[in-house]
C-alpha cells in the first residue's frame, strides 16, 4: 500500500471522526436547549396563572405574616431570574415540592400513578398498530376502492370526533346499556384488599402472581379506555401506513418483483411493508408518546387512577407543585421518547447514517 492511500484513508478516518463529534455535541445541545424550553415554559406558566402557591398552601384566612412566612420559604421574595434558577436545580434534582392536595412529595405521588398511564397508553398503542397496520396496507393496495374510502373515514372520524364525547358514548353503550365492561375505575374495589402491587403495573403483577380473577377484572376494567386511545392512534397509524406503502409501492423494486413473477402477498407483506416498517416505527413511537401526553380526557372520563388524573385534580385544587411536577415529568417522556424513535430510524435506515 502506497504512502498516498494511507494518508488518505487516515484523512477519511479523521473526517468520519469530525462528523460524529458534531452530530454527538449537536445532540447534546439539543437535549439540553429543549428541556431548558420546557422548563422555561412551565415556569412562567406557573408564574402567569393567577393561583398563589402560598395562600393554596395555608388558605385563605391565614393571617399576613403567616403567609409571607411561607412566601420567603418557597422562594418567591426573590428576582424572577434567581426563582428560575432554583426551579432547573430543584427539578434536575427530582424535587417539585410538596403535592398540597396529598401532602405527599409530588414525585412520590407521580411514581405511584405514573405506571397506571404507562399501562393504559401501552396496551391502546399495541391495539392501535395491530389493527391500524393492517388496514393501512389494505387501503393502499385496494387505493380508490370502497376498502380504502372506509379505512379514510375510520381514520377521518378518529381525528375529528372529541374524545370526551366518545368516552361518554361508549361508557352508555358498553357498560349501561350491554354491561360489557365493567364500571370506570382500574380494579374493583373488593380486590384492591386481597391484591398486593409489586410494580404498580397492575396487570404485570396479577399475571406474575398467578391471580386470575384479579387479572380478569383488571382486564374489563382497562380494555375500553385502552380501546378508545387505541382508536385514535389506529386512526393515525393506518394513515401514515397507507401513505408509506403507496410510496413503495411505486417504486421500481416493486414492479422488478412482479417481473420476476412473485406473489402480490409476498410482494406486498415482505417487501413493500417491509421497507415501510422503518419509518413506521417512528409514527408509532410518537403515537404511544401522544398517548402518554394526551391520556387526560379519557383518564378524566374513566376514573383511571393516572398521571392525567393527577394533574386535573391537582389544577382543580390549586396544587400547582403537583400540576407542574407531572407536566415536567410527561414533557421529559415525551423529549426521550422523540430522541429514542430518531436514534432507531438512524439505526434501522443505513441511508440516513451518512448525514
Amino acid at each position: 500500500m502506497s504512502t498516498l492511500d494511507t494518508q488518505m484513508r487516515a484523512g477519511r478516518g479523521k473526517r468520519r471522526a469530525r462528523q460524529r463529534l458534531r452530530a454527538t455535541l449537536g445532540f447534546i445541545v439539543t437535549v439540553i436547549t429543549t428541556f431548558l424550553g420546557l422548563m422555561a415554559v412551565t415556569f412562567f406558566i406557573g408564574r402567569v396563572i393567577p393561583i398563589d402557591p402560598a395562600l393554596a398552601i395555608v388558605g385563605d384566612r391565614a393571617p399576613a405574616h403567616v403567609v409571607e412566612r411561607v412566601r420567603e420559604e418557597l422562594g418567591l421574595n426573590l428576582p424572577l431570574w434567581q426563582q428560575f434558577f432554583l426551579y432547573i436545580r430543584d427539578a434536575l434534582t427530582g424535587n417539585f415540592g410538596t403535592s398540597v392536595l396529598t401532602t405527599n412529595p409530588v414525585m412520590t405521588d407521580i411514581a405511584r400513578v405514573f405506571p397506571a398511564t404507562i399501562e393504559l397508553a401501552t396496551l391502546g398503542t399495541l391495539i392501535g398498530a395491530v389493527f391500524g397496520i393492517p388496514l393501512g396496507v389494505l387501503a393502499a393496495v385496494r387505493r380508490g376502492s370502497w376498502a380504502d374510502q372506509i379505512v379514510r373515514i375510520i381514520g377521518l372520524i378518529g381525528y375529528s370526533v372529541p374524545i370526551f364525547w366518545l368516552g361518554l358514548l361508549a361508557l352508555l353503550v358498553f357498560y349501561a346499556r350491554l354491561n360489557w365492561v365493567a364500571y370506570p375505575g382500574r380494579m374493583d374495589i373488593v380486590y384492591e384488599f386481597t391484591f398486593t402491587p409489586q410494580t404498580g403495573f397492575f396487570l404485570i403483577d396479577a399475571l406474575w402472581q398467578r391471580q386470575w380473577d384479579v387479572l380478569w377484572d383488571l382486564f374489563r376494567h382497562i380494555i375500553l379506555p385502552a380501546s378508545l386511545l387505541g382508536y385514535f392512534s389506529l386512526a393515525y397509524i393506518s394513515r401514515m401506513t397507507r401513505s408509506f406503502m403507496l410510496n413503495e409501492l411505486s417504486q421500481e423494486y416493486i414492479v422488478a418483483a412482479r417481473a420476476k413473477g412473485l406473489s402480490e402477498t409476498r410482494i406486498i407483506w415482505f417487501h413493500a411493508l417491509r421497507n415501510a416498517a422503518v419509518p413506521l416505527v417512528t409514527v408509532i413511537a410518537l403515537s404511544y408518546a401522544g398517548l402518554l401526553e394526551g391520556s387526560v380526557l379519557t383518564e378524566t372520563i374513566f376514573s383511571w387512577p393516572g398521571l392525567g388524573l393527577y394533574i386535573t385534580n391537582s389544577l382543580q385544587n390549586a396544587d400547582m407543585n403537583a400540576v407542574l411536577g407531572g407536566t415536567i415529568v410527561i414533557g421529559v417522556v415525551f423529549i426521550g421518547i422523540n430522541l429514542f424513535s430518531d436514534a432507531l430510524y438512524r439505526t434501522l435506515d443505513p441511508r440516513t447514517r451518512s448525514r
